[in-house]
């Protein structure tokens, strides 16, 4: 079985879990540094604001949630894809205290779920249709390496 998992190199040998449980704190310190007006602010035409990738990373734990769930139920399971800029274009309606608050609620409830996981189940097979063939361990490296994609982002709109 091949593991393919785009976002473990952000990890550098980090904890998946101790990253994605710091990673609310994170999110809030940085929304309230930057303020009402300069969540909205993007750092070039073609990319998201801050409110943008928080909205971003609440409409992937929600996503994340079904797919902890179903990797576990079903027998290797095939994650459904989906494009996250056609989802995106609804950021505009959302703020990103609501969308941080769904994330850190959902956060919470995912990593309640990993944490009772017992650890047979780590090594448990899935498969991503664009990403090949991976294991639920491989699931929760992308959580916390997807965190890890979008933090610095943030935090570069933050530091402008």
């Amino acid at each position: 079985m091949i593991d393919m998992n785009p976002y473990a190199k952000n990890l550098g040998g980090r904890d998946p879990i101790e990253v994605m449980a710091a990673t609310a704190g994170k999110l809030e310190n940085l929304i309230q540094k930057l303020g009402p007006q300069r969540v909205n602010r993007k750092p070039a035409p073609s990319k998201w604001s801050a409110r943008e990738i928080v909205c971003h990373l609440a409409d992937c734990e929600v996503v994340f949630a079904f797919r902890l769930r179903q990797a576990l139920a079903e027998e290797h399971h095939v994650i459904q894809p989906f494009d996250q800029d056609i989802w995106a274009k609804t950021y505009g309606q959302y703020n990103a205290q609501a969308a941080l608050s769904v994330f850190s609620v959902v956060r919470q409830w995912n990593l309640a779920f990993i944490n009772a996981v017992i650890p047979e189940a780590l090594s448990k097979p899935l498969n991503h249709p664009e990403r090949g063939d991976m294991t639920f361990r491989t699931l929760i490296e992308t959580m916390g390496g997807h965190d890890l994609n979008h933090l610095p982002q943030i935090e570069a709109i933050a530091a402008v």
